[in-house]
């Protein structure tokens, strides 16, 4: 009976089969805090640079509805330029957009109508010296 003690004691958690005992298996399940504070750095880092980022996206959102009403609105209605720019104009003081003016949507001429676009960078600062720059690319044809 006494070896049999010794042997418990000494197998380290091991039981007869082999593998771990129930309670070593216990200790060993989760993770570290060391683990834990890196993995909480690298998904607040993703959580901020969506922070920083929904904004101009929701900016562009905005841009692109623009573009597409002045499109539903003028398509194949014979608008002139200057129709379109007021129109674009008016959209941008309703919804109120800061980060471009409406004069750099650009209303040029094309074959059969007008080319509506709206072409522009967007920057957002991240962390010191890092920053976020956003191409944004929004095209309409309205045809005469």
């Amino acid at each position: 009976m006494q070896t049999n003690s010794v042997k418990s004691r000494n197998s380290g958690g091991l039981t007869a089969t082999g593998g771990l005992s129930a309670r070593k298996r216990l200790n060993q399940a989760g993770i570290t805090s060391l683990g834990f504070l890196i993995l909480a750095t690298f998904i607040g880092m993703f959580a901020y640079a969506a922070i920083r980022l929904t904004p101009i996206y929701l900016n562009y959102v905005k841009i692109a509805g623009i573009v597409d009403g002045v499109y539903k609105e003028f398509d194949s209605k014979n608008p002139t330029r200057n129709v379109l720019v007021k129109s674009i104009s008016r959209r941008f003081d309703v919804e109120s957009i800061t980060n471009i003016k409406a004069r750099d949507i650009k209303v040029t001429s094309d074959s059969g109508g007008f080319l509506v676009s709206a072409v522009y960078d967007h920057s957002a600062p991240y962390l010191g010296n890092v920053s976020f720059t956003v191409h944004f690319e929004k095209k309409a044809l309205i045809r005469r």
